[in-house]
């Protein structure tokens, strides 16, 4: 990791929900203040709900409050406030300003990113009820962020070590999925993922595992015609534009005979499907990455927690392996951008050597 204090990566973290365990995993995470040798922190919340959670938990962490990014401290855990005076937490409780807080955040949070200001974007988890609003009408983080930088596919893509599972149709009911996929979406999600195994994970031929969407992957069309009329040809297509992805593999012998291992990417027909899989394996490690976007976002693999929130009980590892992924993923781009780079000029010297 960089420890140049004038060229640390500015990581953002967003407080996410007040009333879920946000603050718990924040404060557990920077206790050992020494994480500011590698990464200068800036948290997009609220110092008077920060104190609050500090003396109920009885931690020791400092912040260093500022109005904006300019002013945060590469030796210090900084906090920007972006909630209004009257601000209350109500432990484990879904309310309006709890959810109007997480979208201040994130609106703050965009701004820098647009701004050049911040390098990555760590989220904490929100209410995806209390957040909604007229500006707001999305399920969650993935599709906001793609709404946010011109509409363009993303991957919900979890990550564990070399377990890496995306969803192709993401948030949306059971009785939707079917309708929703379409030979494009799964190409989209198909290009996506391989171009980010190789920008971000430093894999140079991805081979990509693809899962049915039916019992026994349809049994060649007698467990429903999606394999045959949607998934295959969505393969096919993916071969033809050099993606090696393999499949459809029946999901439950797929995981069962651990036959993931071999693969450096699968996507998924629908959440559950991957998810179960994914929060099985990984535990409390895992890992939300946001896969498409001009910056690098991460989040736990987990929700607010409601339901142990002020108990001290919230394991933070999740979060911590977040900033970790989001570091690696950084420079992993930043690496790859200068060998591209380095070529690009050498193949430009050929062409003037030439003339």
């Amino acid at each position: 990791m960089e420890n140049n204090t004038d060229s640390k990566i500015k990581i953002g973290i967003t407080h996410g929900d007040i009333n879920g365990i946000s603050y718990e995993i924040i404060l557990k995470s920077f206790e050992d203040e020494r994480i500011t040798d590698f990464f200068t922190p800036v948290i997009y919340g609220s110092p008077k709900v920060a104190a609050y959670y500090k003396k109920m938990l009885q931690f020791n962490t400092n912040f260093n409050s500022i109005t904006k990014i300019e002013q945060a401290s590469n030796t210090q855990i900084n906090i920007i406030n972006c909630a209004t005076n009257n601000i209350k937490v109500e432990l484990g409780k879904s309310t309006k300003m709890a959810g109007q807080s997480s979208l201040n955040a994130l609106r703050h949070s965009i701004i820098d990113i647009k701004n050049n200001k911040l390098d990555i974007l760590v989220t904490a988890p929100i209410n995806k009820n209390n957040i909604q609003t007229e500006d707001f009408n999305f399920a969650g983080h993935t599709r906001f962020f793609a709404s946010e930088f011109g509409g363009n596919e993303v991957v919900m893509l979890m990550v564990h070590e070399n377990l890496r599972i995306g969803v192709a149709t993401e948030h949306i009911a059971i009785s939707e999925i079917p309708s929703n996929l379409t030979i494009e979406l799964i190409l989209d999600k198909l290009r996506v993922i391989a171009k980010s195994l190789k920008s971000d994970f430093a894999i140079n031929k991805p081979v990509i595992a693809v899962l049915g969407l039916n019992p026994h992957s349809g049994d060649n069309g007698l467990i429903g015609k999606e394999e045959q009329e949607i998934i295959i040809p969505a393969i096919q297509k993916a071969k033809e534009e050099g993606i090696i992805a393999v499949g459809p593999y029946p999901a439950d012998g797929f995981f069962g005979s651990s036959e993931y291992k071999k693969f450096d990417a699968v996507l998924a027909m629908y959440h559950d499907q991957g998810m179960i899989p994914f929060k099985t394996l990984a535990q409390n490690q895992g890992v939300n990455f946001t896969a498409g976007l001009p910056f690098v976002r991460t989040s736990p693999a987990h929700g607010t927690a409601y339901n142990i929130v002020g108990k001290n009980k919230s394991n933070h590892e999740s979060f911590m392996q977040a900033m970790y992924l989001a570091l690696d993923i950084y420079k992993n781009r930043k690496m790859i951008d200068t060998v591209e780079m380095n070529l690009d000029s050498k193949q430009e010297d050929k062409k003037q050597e030439k003339k």
